[in-house]
């Protein structure tokens, strides 16, 4: 199984799912994320995984390219820019949206922000552990 997290820019909500998912994906399980753009890799994203155990900062933000999607079984777009914006898939890719707020858009105190990423962080765990359920069974 090889599964594709798509966001607008790649930067905060489609690293962490591929973060869970490469953590919590058993063998086999191939994960990549990309975005319509590249934002570059947001901080807070990575100290709210690191909070978790999980260490995303080696990733990168990147593109989606043609021949991410060729190889791609499952594409999930966790915002509604990707999900508008999706690239036509191959026929048998199949497709799921994942409707999450952007937490780079909320304001105020760094706690207040920072409580934000990690709401994402914890509805996209479940919902990684919920995908994997699936593709395992």
């Amino acid at each position: 199984m090889n599964i594709l997290f798509l966001c607008t820019g790649n930067s905060c909500r489609s690293q962490m799912a591929e973060g869970f998912a490469r953590a919590l994906g058993a063998d086999g399980l191939t994960v990549a994320s990309a975005g319509i753009e590249a934002h570059g890799l947001n901080p807070r994203a990575v100290a709210a995984m690191a909070e978790d155990g999980i260490d995303i900062s080696g990733q990168v933000s990147t593109r989606v390219t043609d021949a991410m999607l060729a190889g791609v079984d499952r594409v999930v777009t966790v915002c509604g820019d990707a999900d508008e914006q999706c690239p036509i898939l191959p026929p048998d890719t199949s497709r799921v949206h994942w409707p999450l707020p952007d937490p780079t858009r909320v304001t105020g105190t760094d706690e207040e922000i920072s409580a934000a990423f990690r709401r994402v962080r914890d509805e996209l765990r479940e919902r990684v552990e919920a995908l994997l359920a699936g593709v395992d069974a």
